[in-house]
């Protein structure tokens, strides 16, 4: 426990005591673990305390808790990382319950599943504060379990905490909203032209708002009523009066104290006159102050409001009438000037603290510090007000999405925007960690250095006091710098060049003149290549190897690498954006020939291994963009990246889980008994970018009295893979399509499946499996079980005659319910139609196992066979080719799985200019495709 031999002797001494009195306590399979949990926490000693206090007054939680390797690397982050929730647990050790299920610790629990726990927790009537409170304690509990081992992005970490208070603020209100109708009847409108009954709105309003509630935020809401008019029943009240008091009820009822705190801090400050208006407004009362009296913060405060409880079309009157006054339709800088100063104003209260502040390296607040959160937040909503009018497609109130969307369109480099984007999920993860260790409304760093140390220890990828106040500095004067220039670079009234018009002509900047000197070679070379997309953000490439000459130097000197280097960043945004973070990756560019699997083995530390696998992604993207490399190949050798990452993650689990939950059976040898099946596209050859790995795990019978040690290594293998990490994740994991989906067990033994296909299966679930490889384990046994499992397949579906008929009513139901969302993949004429195609002639193929499984090589067998003409054969390939690449052009562009085309015109350049690098079909032909493609289909399927 390296941790504890530096503290103070008294610390140390007492910690050393409980954890010997913890000791005889744990099973010995978990005591290494739990040593290795402790000692890689944030605050060992402190959990230390808290887990001796857990087997003081809990024993029987302890102990079940102890004996599950799961909860309890879930304890020790809780009792490490919150000690308001340490406590939650000790007062609640029922609660710990839902640390040995991780399923909804691996998702994001809907505000649907949300609602329906918090209507099951609460007694008939109003709810009593208490209950209201320690819903939100619970759910915060798993929803910060969620966020510090890495299964949750930062928005949907946000967006949980968000989705808690709007289920909360909800129900509450129904509540109040029936006890109140209960006495007083039902509110009716007396203007018919608004219906009969009257209705209630909650608007909510910054962070909430957005989404994007932090642990301990207030949360700002609006009251809004549709009509006038009075109740109806035995003692009538006005209207007004009645939603007055459900309005203070509701404010009553979150903000009350209880032994559990209080449930939400509300401020209605932000309502129409503020501090002076009616709690609650009506309609049109509330239309009538934001188009004659509302002031411009006002106006853009609205840009985060959002109908976050009761009838929605009541909140949405009020926000799309004032919607239209949020956004100008000119690019006005004077609008944006005037705002800065009011910026300006709000950080004049910083001043005197930072004066006083100078010789301290703490205390910073990381909400109000010029560079912090609210900067990053006001810059983003003053470029929604300058742009919104003419491009909707930027109004939105999240900051992220937003920040996404402004450089979609070009309002913002994607330099610019990897800066903006990278400082805010710093800050947000630093004030999350702030708030969660007492519950409190914090945004200020601790002046203790002790307490600062920690602060640094709980970060992502976090160190030392040191490295956080570095990190720190570094992204508030690149969020400041960029406010500056954003902000003050043009006069007021100025229009801002087009992205390309800036990127030519006469345009050279200061870097580009020092280059001229210090790397003449590349200077010349970007010259020549008359960079578009790619100028702004290969500009800040270079700002960024100004201080590595020994990179410069190569760029300079190696031709090669620098012209392929330049047309990564002309075609693709994701990828520059990666150097731009990483610009150690651009050495990668020089080997793109070379397989990283073929020049350096997988690693066998997790960490390393996804470094490793994020350079061999670069290079084989490299190799297909810039090298125009057959778009299949390129997915082939994605697919075995992948196949090779699985493989190893395979090792270290085991490895991982027999160190700390050995199998049961003495003497019992794991090795590769287990099968990792991939689905999908995984399992024909076709893994591409940020594609999901379809994953099924199958156990020889022989092995079936291990089960409980394969499933930890299967979760273990999961979690390796999909764990976010300093270093990101490998890909994303869905093992859905086992027997029974998510309610089977996560591993099977073989007849189990194979018992299940047989008998119980849906007709779409034993035709996925026509698409299946397995990829670790060991490998004849795992082909053995696949070819057994398709002759079940062939026996239901193609022997019997019903694949035709099950096949094209699966097709019909996926284009109706995800056509008009996925129109490439799932619309009519699209890909799906060739897979559904290709599985169906597979299927009357009797007993032939495919071992080859990609597109290509599907198509070639069965024209062999006779059940393809050469022409359809040739048209299917080509439209096949056509269509994966026109999904990966989508993919090296955005860095995310799309299926649809883009609305944004750069996205649409982009895409025209990389496509026929892999297929002569242009994308102006997408209807002549979609068309053919359909015609083929209806000819084999009637």
């Amino acid at each position: 426990m390296h941790r504890l031999s530096s503290l103070p002797y008294r610390d140390r001494t007492r910690a050393t005591r409980e954890l010997a009195s913890l000791a005889p306590h744990l099973p010995p399979a978990v005591q290494n673990r739990f040593d290795l949990l402790l000692a890689g926490s944030p605050a060992p000693e402190q959990g230390l305390h808290y887990f001796t206090r857990l087997r003081e007054q809990h024993p029987a939680a302890f102990d079940r808790l102890a004996r599950s390797a799961i909860g309890l690397r879930y304890l020790v982050t809780v009792f490490t990382y919150s000690r308001f929730l340490a406590e939650e647990i000790l007062e609640h050790p029922d609660w710990a319950a839902q640390l040995l299920d991780p399923v909804d610790l691996q998702r994001v629990v809907s505000a649907d599943d949300l609602r329906t726990s918090l209507e099951i927790a609460l007694p008939p009537g109003l709810p009593p504060p208490l209950e209201l409170a320690k819903f939100r304690r619970r759910q915060i509990l798993r929803i910060m379990i969620r966020d510090v081992i890495g299964l949750g992005t930062l928005p949907e970490i946000t967006g949980e905490l968000s989705a808690v208070a709007d289920v909360l603020v909800e129900v509450a209100y129904e509540r109040i909203y029936q006890d109140l109708v209960a006495h007083h009847g039902k509110p009716q409108s007396e203007d018919p032209s608004k219906g009969n009954e009257a209705h209630f709105a909650v608007i909510a309003l910054g962070k909430m708002g957005a989404q994007e509630l932090n642990y301990s935020s207030d949360i700002d809401l609006m009251f809004l009523y549709s009509a006038n008019g009075q109740t109806a029943g035995p003692a009538p009240i006005s209207n007004k009066e009645f939603f007055k008091r459900a309005s203070n009820q509701l404010t009553g009822l979150l903000s009350a104290y209880s032994a559990e705190g209080m449930c939400y801090r509300v401020d209605l400050r932000l309502r129409p006159d503020g501090r002076l208006g009616e709690v609650c407004l009506s309609v049109d009362g509330a239309q009538n102050y934001y188009e004659k009296r509302a002031r411009d913060w006002e106006l853009q405060m609205l840009i985060k409001a959002r109908v976050a409880a009761g009838h929605r079309p009541t909140g949405r009157a009020l926000l799309d009438f004032v919607e239209p006054r949020i956004y100008s339709t000119s690019l006005d800088f004077s609008a944006i000037e005037e705002l800065s100063a009011t910026r300006e104003r709000l950080n004049e209260k910083l001043a005197a603290r930072q004066a006083n502040r100078r010789a301290r390296p703490s205390g910073i607040d990381v909400k109000l510090e010029r560079g912090g959160i609210r900067d990053i937040e006001f810059l983003v909503q003053c470029l929604q007000r300058l742009h919104g009018g003419a491009e909707p497609w930027v109004r939105h109130g999240g900051t992220m999405l937003a920040l996404a969307r402004l450089q979609d369109k070009g309002f913002l480099t994607g330099a610019e925007y990897g800066r903006l984007a990278q400082a805010y999920q710093f800050l947000r993860h630093l004030e999350h960690r702030l708030q969660l260790d007492e519950d409190r409304q914090t945004h200020r760093l601790p002046e203790d250095p002790a307490a600062l140390e920690l602060i640094a220890r709980r970060m992502p990828g976090g160190g030392s006091a040191d490295w956080l106040m570095s990190e720190l500095h570094n992204h508030l004067a690149d969020v400041l710098e960029m406010y500056e220039r954003v902000v003050h670079s043009r006069p007021a009234g100025a229009v801002p060049a087009e992205p390309d018009a800036q990127a030519g002509g006469d345009h050279t900047p200061f870097v580009i003149q020092a280059l001229e000197r210090r790397a003449p070679a590349l200077a010349a070379a970007i010259a020549r290549a008359d960079l578009h997309r790619g100028y702004r953000p290969f500009e800040y490439f270079l700002e960024r190897l100004s201080h590595d000459p020994a990179r410069l130097e190569r760029l300079n000197s190696e031709p090669e690498l620098a012209a392929t280097a330049l047309d990564l960043f002309e075609h693709s945004p994701y990828f520059a954006e990666e150097l731009i973070r990483r610009p150690e990756s651009a050495d990668e560019l020089a080997r793109v020939y070379i397989p990283l699997i073929q020049d350096e083995p997988p690693p066998h530390d997790a960490t390393e291994l996804r470094r490793w696998f994020r350079r061999a992604i670069l290079r084989i993207e490299a190799e297909s963009i810039c090298r125009s490399h057959p778009i299949f190949e390129t997915l082939d050798s994605t697919s075995r990246l992948a196949d090779s990452a699985i493989a190893r993650v395979y090792e270290i689990a085991i490895a991982d889980v027999v160190s700390t939950n050995p199998p049961e059976k003495p003497g019992y040898e794991p090795s590769n008994q287990m099968s990792i099946i991939a689905l999908g596209r995984l399992g024909m050859r076709e893994f591409d970018l940020a594609s999901d790995a379809d994953l099924v795990f199958v156990l020889p019978d022989s092995a079936a009295s291990e089960m409980i040690f394969w499933t930890r290594v299967a979760e273990r293998v999961v979690n390796l893979i999909t764990a976010y990490t300093g270093e990101g994740v490998l890909f994303a994991v869905d093992t859905r399509l086992r027997p029974n989906g998510s309610a089977g067990p996560l591993v099977q033994t073989e007849s189990a499946v194979t018992e299940y296909f047989a008998h119980a299966a849906e007709a779409w679930e034993g035709i996925t499996y026509m698409k299946s490889l397995a990829v670790a384990g060991d490998p004849k046994r795992g082909e053995l079980f696949l070819h057994e499992l398709q002759q079940v397949d062939w026996r239901r579906y193609g022997q019997s005659g019903r694949s035709r008929a099950d096949l094209r009513q699966m097709r019909a139901r996926l284009e109706k319910e995800q056509g008009p969302s996925r129109p490439l993949k799932a619309g009519r004429g699209g890909y799906y139609d060739i897979d559904f195609l290709l599985m169906y002639l597979r299927l009357k193929s009797a007993g032939v196992f495919f071992t080859v499984l990609n597109t290509p090589a599907r198509i070639e067998v069965l024209e062999n066979m006779g059940h393809l003409s050469r022409q359809d054969a040739q048209f299917l390939n080509d439209a096949a080719t056509f269509y994966r690449a026109l999904d990966h052009g989508l993919r090296v562009i955005t860095g995310h799985a799309e299926s649809r085309l883009p609305g944004s015109d750069a996205q649409l350049e982009a895409l025209n200019a990389l496509l026929p690098r892999w297929t002569p079909i242009p994308l102006s032909d997408l209807s002549r495709i979609r068309s053919e493609t359909r015609a083929v289909f209806d000819r084999f399927f009637g």
